[in-house]
């Protein structure tokens, strides 16, 4: 019953860092920028740092299912 909720959490999570790491691979494949706003390299390096985050605290929560 508790792990509904978990699964959830790391299914969301793991999807949303994929999603933000492929975001950000594409967007340095077409010379987009990936954050409006900021630096090039700081926008890049932020956005790939949470990415690789959030897919592992999402891997992280359904291994303890």
């Amino acid at each position: 019953m508790e792990s509904g909720p978990e699964a959830f959490a790391g299914a969301a999570f793991a999807l949303f860092g994929a999603a933000l790491l492929l975001w950000t691979g594409v967007c340095l494949r077409t010379g987009a920028p990936v954050a409006e706003g900021a630096g090039r390299v700081v926008g890049t390096v932020t956005a790939l740092l949470f990415g690789a985050v959030f897919l592992g605290a999402g891997c992280w929560m359904l291994t303890l299912l």
